[in-house]
Formats: C-alpha cells, sequence, structure tokens
C-alpha cells in the first residue's frame, strides 16, 4: 500500500466480509503502517473543510512528542511540484487479464456481444492505477497492457493499440512532464484517448490547459 497512515472513528472487531483474509489491523500490522482509530473523522472533515488540505504527522512511537510531529508535518514537502507519479508507477509493461468477479456481475448486461475475444487492445498509463479500473476495461472488452508513465508515445503506437488510457494518481499533475509530453503526441496521433483523474488533468495541460491545487479534496 502507498498510503503513509490510516485514522478511523471506529474499527470492526469482526472480520464479516465474505472476501476479507485478514483483520484490518493484522494488514496495518504486516505492512509496518500506523492507524488512530477511535478520532472523531467527521470533526476532521470540518476541519480540513473550513481549513484546507495540510500536512499531518501520525506516530505510535512514544520517542515522538506531540511537539515532534507538528515539526514533522511542517517539514513535510509541498504536494506543488511534487512528482509522486515515479514512486508508485510499475517497473515494467504488463498485460492484464482478470476482470470483475462474478459475484459482481448477477443481473448485468452488456451490450458488448464479443466480449470473449477482446477485440480492443487499450494501453493504460500506469501513474497509481486502481485494480478495479484494469477489470472493467477487461470486461469491457478490452485486452489491457499497462506500461509504465515514463513510456514514450512512440513506444506506445509501435504496439498498436485501439485507445490509450490514463490512469489515476498521485502528486502534481504539472510535475509529470514526461507524460505531458507523451499525451501531447498521441493526440496528435488521432488515437482514441481517455482518462481519469490524474489522466484527466494530464490531458489538460497536454492541450495548453493549467492545473491549480483546490483547497481540499473532492470526492463522490
Amino acid at each position: 500500500p502507498w498510503a503513509a497512515g490510516l485514522i478511523v472513528r471506529e474499527v470492526s472487531r469482526r472480520v464479516s466480509n465474505w472476501r476479507a483474509t485478514e483483520s484490518l489491523p493484522d494488514y496495518l500490522n504486516r505492512h509496518n503502517l500506523p492507524g488512530l482509530t477511535e478520532i472523531d473523522t467527521r470533526a476532521l472533515v470540518r476541519h480540513i473543510r473550513s481549513k484546507g488540505a495540510m500536512m499531518a504527522a501520525v506516530s505510535a512511537d512514544p520517542q515522538y512528542s506531540a511537539a515532534d510531529l507538528v515539526d514533522m508535518a511542517r517539514a513535510a514537502p509541498s504536494m506543488e511540484g511534487l512528482d509522486l507519479v515515479k514512486e508508485v508507477t510499475c517497473s515494467e509493461p504488463y498485460h492484464w487479464e482478470e476482470g470483475v468477479a462474478p459475484a459482481w456481475q448477477q443481473g448485468l448486461q452488456s451490450p458488448i456481444s464479443n466480449l470473449q475475444s477482446h477485440p480492443f487492445h487499450v494501453i493504460a498509463y500506469d501513474f497509481g492505477i486502481k485494480h478495479n479500473i484494469l477489470r472493467l476495461l477487461t470486461d469491457a472488452g478490452c485486452r489491457v497492457t499497462v506500461v509504465p508513465a515514463t513510456t514514450t508515445a512512440e513506444e506506445v503506437l509501435a504496439m498498436q493499440p485501439d485507445g490509450v488510457f490514463l490512469s489515476n494518481g498521485p502528486g502534481d499533475p504539472a510535475a509529470v512532464t514526461y507524460a505531458i509530453e507523451s499525451t501531447e503526441k498521441l493526440i496528435e496521433s488521432d488515437i482514441p484517448m481517455f482518462g481519469i483523474c490524474l489522466g484527466h488533468q494530464i490531458v489538460g495541460l497536454a492541450l495548453g490547459g493549467e492545473t491549480h491545487k483546490l483547497k481540499f479534496g473532492h470526492r463522490g
């Protein structure tokens, strides 16, 4: 996981989801991640809503005082100009074949009749891509090849894709200059392109737009 820590109001003491393989505390311990519970998360969200997103520090180490943690948070680098994509992208291209679990597909009907043949080859740029996006692309009839964020437009076009997908990801999109450059060239090639989250912003930057960080994240 790429998260540095987790804050929740209450941790369920019973692992009841049919897909669960371990409890949340066990998962955090396995990855050496700090977690806080019994936090009024609604009050925290209201604070962020009025004051804006801010840096924070979470630790269970008794050697750090509250003042030490405040100093750590204040010393954390700004998100502006920060390229986090290079930290989370894959190192080599790979093919994705897994679809959505059958249990989630009951009662659904797809308008595509030849799903099993996967006729559409889609190149997915990995800026920190979510696996479920890849599952949904596969179920939509796509043969998906995931490539690192630094893959050039020439390398992508050599794979002869039917479309290019730009994924979600962390950090400042303006700092991902290599992806913006590749996107500019891919747009000029007239190949169909689509994206989500950071990918949308990279398309905007490639078309001459500008981005700026909002006071706080918008989700829903």
